[in-house]
């Protein structure tokens, strides 16, 4: 999903010098102005001020990454004023920090004395005070990781001790200057069945839900996440949760900021920068208890609350008595009887309601969780506690409260209800056979052909009014469109393409768009208009072109862009002139833009998206040259269970289309992926798929790449135009991942998440295997040619039956 809350970057005036250390015995010390490094360099310990204070603290910061980035502060609220101060340890092993006056700053907390106490700064950023025994470091007797402040790194926990009561949570800084404990903090709520939070003080905002076996609630996607792995540890003693790195290459951290924003993030060595790799509180479903008890969030509906089955909204402002426009929830329809003859309906893809009131039991089954929740009046619903084992109980004896509903992944809630009341969902769910005979006996054929009369003026007057309003997609007048381009001038044309003609404008406030005006005559008529006013409408990234509003009159449709000043990605890489203006730097840039453009659409967006016909040409550069993904005509709404759909109408384009796609009309999210592999080699060797040519064999650009691949000669690949001006290294991940995406088999495809992952980390990556569509072959006689503009190597297909 695209984010709404932005990563707070910290820049902090460390001081450099030239004294350092890397372990601390009692009677030695740092001052301000030292540092202790650790074992391998990761971390650095030292005296900073955050931004313009002029207050200085003792924190851990990035040495070899990010350097700047303070995960840890030892004196959060209680600063040195000046640079006189200096930490220490004692002989008994603890930490002091003293300033000019010698008077006592901030101090570690040692229950029990050390006799030959060290203090080192590990390698994962954690600070420990261990024993010394014959040059052997043991029993570790104090650690910075019990203390995280807004960062919780990998092989942190967070979490409570039952025994002893201590707690470890993560808390926000009060400001970007501040370190000291602000409002919000990350923590395990131990109550009932423990579940992680993130509070405003006291009170709850964002709950990340318990653990199931396989992930937290709040995650509905079943699949293996490729970065982290997560571990959940819950028994008598304690609970807590920490996370690793699966791969040692990767630098992560998830950070907790002023405004309560939590982002995980990794580290991109190729923009040296942090790159979000995930958010919590993008979305109002996010926000705790947002529909209130017995009602579920759905965050692309409008209203997004919904009553459960057999509830109804405590305030109806609607006429959908389901409909829940307030956070104050939903109550039972029929009371319980609780005679042990009340069943449960199933809910399916949920974030499971808070347990901080539940009851869990690892050790009886689903059956006889649903006996022992019949057994107690106070028994609302059940659950399976562990999906990845499929075993256990989870029960709820108070209100069922801050569930949402996914499109795909969640689990599955049984909410208890009377009797009479299922049988009445079941009855009114069933078709009622005699309603519609008697429906159907008193139409005409008068009143079918007026009805079909009704609904194609419908169709030709009303339905931009009706669609763009639930869009919140602005209507323009055609006077004001047709001003704008100077009357459609052939000095305003940008181009044409098999939808018609692309036209540059002027709006009267003197906002500048590009207006493609939708050809009478094309293959792409009103369903291809509403399909890309439909999806577009809802994609908002900065990798995707915006759509700015749309205009219908009779048999005109246009849609209104913002303009782009550079145009297309064709305009550049092909032309022996302008792709000197492609420096490796900016390919690299829109090859990461195109890539994360792709995993907006196919994964974080409200919608599941297959864009079908990812090209050059419709890849558009703005004044930054900074790549933005159109022409959404031909994409295709996706289900939330749907991994694949078939269709008899293949479109797109020729030299781009994946071998699945062009031969029997399957596609998927790895059809864009194998479209997306073509289009990097592209982009890296300045040279179309579709009209390649070498002397030395019949391959097209996908096999000419694969000889040079086997035989170690990738490099021969690059673009004439960038001379020795490249990162070898980069380039040689660009084509690596381009030959995994263009592979035979959608299955050895990798999805655009581990896409991103590959083309920002420094990992090795696997072996491809031989591309699909190795050997260039003569278009098949189906082939149309939608736009006398484009040329034979880029033609749109609009109907073709598969072989």
């Amino acid at each position: 999903m695209e984010l709404l809350l932005c990563l707070f970057i910290f820049f902090f005036p460390i001081i450099r010098t030239s004294t350092t250390q890397d372990i601390i015995f009692p009677g030695k010390s740092i001052k301000d102005g030292e540092t202790l490094i650790s074992a391998g360099g990761s971390f650095e310990l030292g005296f900073f001020s955050p931004g313009s204070s002029k207050n200085r603290y003792v924190g851990i910061w990035y040495k070899n990454v990010s350097s700047g980035t303070v995960v840890w502060v030892a004196n959060r609220e209680t600063p040195v004023s000046d640079k006189s101060g200096v930490l220490s340890v004692t002989g008994q092993g603890i930490l002091t920090l003293l300033d000019g006056k010698h008077s006592l700053v901030w101090s570690s907390n040692m229950s029990k004395p050390a006799r030959s106490p060290v203090v080192q700064l590990l390698e994962s950023g954690n600070l420990v005070v261990q024993e010394r025994n014959d040059n052997n470091l043991e029993n570790t007797l104090w650690e910075s990781f019990d203390y995280p402040c807004d960062n919780f790194l990998p092989e942190m926990k967070i979490g409570r001790n039952f025994i002893t009561g201590f707690e470890r949570y993560i808390s926000s800084w009060k400001s970007t200057e501040d370190p000291a404990p602000g409002d919000y903090s990350i923590r395990i709520d131990a109550r009932g069945y423990p579940q992680f939070v993130l509070k405003k003080g006291s009170e709850v905002v964002f709950r990340g839900g318990s653990w199931n076996g396989l992930y937290f609630t709040v995650n509905p996607r079943l699949e293996r996440n490729p970065v982290f792995s997560y571990d959940f540890v819950l028994n008598s003693k304690e609970v807590y949760c920490e996370y690793k790195n699966r791969d040692s290459l990767f630098v992560s951290r998830l950070q907790l900021n002023p405004l309560g924003s939590m982002q995980h993030s990794i580290w991109n060595n190729r923009k040296q920068d942090w790159e979000i790799f995930s958010t919590a509180l993008s979305e109002r479903c996010a926000t705790y208890a947002f529909c209130g008890p017995y009602a579920t969030c759905t965050a692309n509906k409008f209203p997004p609350c919904a009553c459960l089955e057999g509830y109804v909204a405590k305030s109806i402002t609607s006429g959908d008595p389901g409909s829940v426009d307030s956070s104050d929830g939903c109550v039972r329809m029929t009371p319980l009887n609780c005679d042990g003859k009340d069943r449960f309906f199933k809910h399916t893809r949920l974030k499971l309601p808070d347990t901080s009131h539940a009851w869990a039991n690892n050790s009886i089954s689903l059956h006889e969780c649903e006996e022992l929740c019949l057994t107690n009046c106070s028994c609302t619903a059940y659950a399976t506690l562990d999906i990845f084992k499929g075993t256990g109980c989870l029960i709820w004896f108070n209100d069922l409260i801050d569930m949402a509903e996914f499109d795909k992944g969640g689990q599955d809630l049984y909410v208890r209800l009377a009797a009479s009341e299922l049988d009445r969902i079941q009855r009114k769910t069933k078709p009622k056979e005699k309603l519609k005979v008697a429906i159907i006996s008193i139409s005409s054929v008068v009143a079918t052909g007026l009805l079909m009369l009704v609904f194609v003026l419908y169709v030709q007057k009303k339905w931009a009014d009706e669609e763009t309003e639930e869009m919140e997609l602005p209507m323009m007048v055609f006077k004001a469109v047709a001003n704008a381009t100077n009357n459609f001038s052939m000095n305003n044309l940008l181009g044409r393409g098999g939808f018609g003609a692309v036209y540059k404008g002027i709006l009267e406030g003197g906002q500048e768009v590009a207006v493609k005006r939708l050809s009478k005559n094309s293959g792409q008529g009103l369903e291809e208009f509403k399909n890309e006013v439909t999806l577009i409408v809802k994609l908002q990234h900065r990798n995707l072109v915006k759509l700015l509003g749309c205009c219908i009159k009779e048999d005109e449709r246009m849609l209104i862009y913002e303009y782009m000043p550079n145009k297309s990605l064709d305009c550049f890489i092909f032309d022996r002139t302008r792709n000197k203006e492609l420096n490796w730097h900016r390919r690299m840039n829109i090859i990461d833009g195109i890539a994360r453009g792709l995993l907006y659409i196919h994964h974080d967006s409200r919608l599941r998206i297959i864009h079908r016909d990812l090209k050059a040409s419709n890849i558009l550069l703005d004044n930054s040259m900074n790549p933005k993904i159109s022409d959404f005509g031909l994409a295709r709404k996706f289900g939330g269970d749907q991994t694949e759909a078939r269709t008899k109408r293949v479109v797109g384009t020729y030299g781009y289309m994946s071998p699945e796609y062009a031969f029997r009309g399957h596609f998927s999210m790895k059809s864009d992926v194998f479209s997306f592999g073509v289009l990097v080699l592209e982009i890296v060797t300045g040279k179309r798929n579709r009209g390649f040519s070498d002397s030395n064999h019949d391959h097209n650009l996908l096999g000419h790449a694969w000889s040079l691949w086997i035989a170690d000669r990738p490099l021969e690949l690059i673009d004439n135009a960038l001379g020795r001006s490249y990162n070898v290294a980069e380039v040689l991940r660009c084509i690596n991942v381009a030959l995994l995406c263009v592979q035979q088999r959608p299955e050895d495809r990798p999805n655009m998440s581990s896409v991103v992952l590959m083309l920002c980390c420094e990992s090795p990556l696997a072996h491809p295997k031989q591309p699909g569509f190795f050997l260039e072959r003569p278009l098949p006689q189906a082939e149309s040619a939608v736009g006398n503009q484009e040329s034979l190597d880029e033609s749109t297909i609009t109907e073709l039956e598969p072989r």
